[in-house]
């Protein structure tokens, strides 16, 4: 029986996400990588609504759903729970959006990585707080359109840049980290599977796009996550024991290819473009430089 059950899904369709949302795509191959054994923590959000509206649910799994804040320390709690009742096999996931993640949960899963509790957290990021109306987050781009961070005659989108999320992430020296995107589905798999290997807190950044919040046609979802990929907007990397790793090196396309076509960044000036694409390349040429450097250390010390 074991066989056929390899083949279901565990996130079943027929949930109510927006036509062409990424964040329900890139759920059906995270739950195809974990499998049955697991409990999944959902914070409050997108995921959360469209997934587990009373009395439904798209999940064939154990599902907890949480408020927005406190998904890394309710997942802790469960872990601790199942390990204290002799369960070392049961793994346990978050599932949590930008907002929960980036912003009002931060100090929670910053404790949560600092304990070092046996946790994978998946920070779905579609780049602002989409389910209550497209308000900036920490995650919003700057120059991007939201309700919140509006564009006039002074103020042009948001002000700010994107909060560094996989970097502050790693800083705090867990095993695993890790970015991926809903679009790069064998990426996604690998690394959620490689993520439930290792013990200890885990973390994966997955870009989603979010057709209402962005602002693009449904059909090209999955085509702008590759872009995002292709012009170094989101590199695809891990980051195991502290040492980097790039998974794709693209030869770059310019970042005006990702912009294009989204309703959130159609007032742009080419001046906008060329400073965000020489954010891109600076950002980009870090992470290189970083990853040569890496690979250099672990040849020295013979690891």
């Amino acid at each position: 029986m074991s066989g056929v059950f390899e083949n279901k899904e565990l996130f079943k369709s027929g949930h109510t996400a927006c036509a062409g949302c990424a964040v329900a795509t890139g759920f059906r191959h995270i739950m195809r990588a974990v499998g049955k054994d697991c409990v999944i923590v959902n914070a409050t959000g997108c995921s959360e609504i469209f997934t587990s509206a009373y009395p439904k649910s798209a999940w064939e799994v154990p599902y907890v759903h949480c408020v927005f804040e406190n998904a890394a320390p309710v997942a802790a709690g469960v872990v601790e729970a199942l390990r204290a009742m002799g369960n070392d096999h049961t793994k346990v996931v978050v599932l949590a959006g930008d907002g929960a993640s980036y912003d009002i949960g931060f100090g929670h899963l910053s404790g949560m990585l600092e304990r070092g509790h046996d946790v994978l957290y998946i920070s779905y990021d579609n780049e602002a707080y989409m389910n209550t109306g497209v308000q900036r987050s920490g995650a919003t781009p700057w120059k991007a359109y939201t309700t919140t961070s509006q564009v006039g005659s002074k103020i042009r989108g948001k002000l700010q840049n994107k909060k560094p999320m996989t970097e502050i992430v790693a800083a705090h020296g867990i095993p695993y980290v890790a970015s991926s995107t809903s679009a790069h589905y064998t990426d996604l798999e690998m690394k959620v599977k490689k993520a439930l290997s290792i013990r200890g807190p885990k973390f994966l950044n997955v870009l989603c796009t979010c057709v209402p919040g962005w602002g693009t046609d449904p059909s090209l979802s999955i085509q702008y996550l590759k872009d995002a990929v292709d012009t170094h907007v989101w590199p695809l990397l891990e980051i195991e024991n502290g040492y980097l790793k790039m998974n794709m090196k693209p030869e770059k396309k310019p970042v005006e290819t990702y912009l294009k076509g989204q309703k959130r960044f159609k007032h742009l000036t080419p001046e906008d473009v060329s400073e965000i694409q020489k954010m891109v390349d600076e950002r980009w040429e870090g992470w290189v430089w970083r990853e040569k450097v890496d690979t250099e250390r672990k040849k020295e010390l013979g690891e």
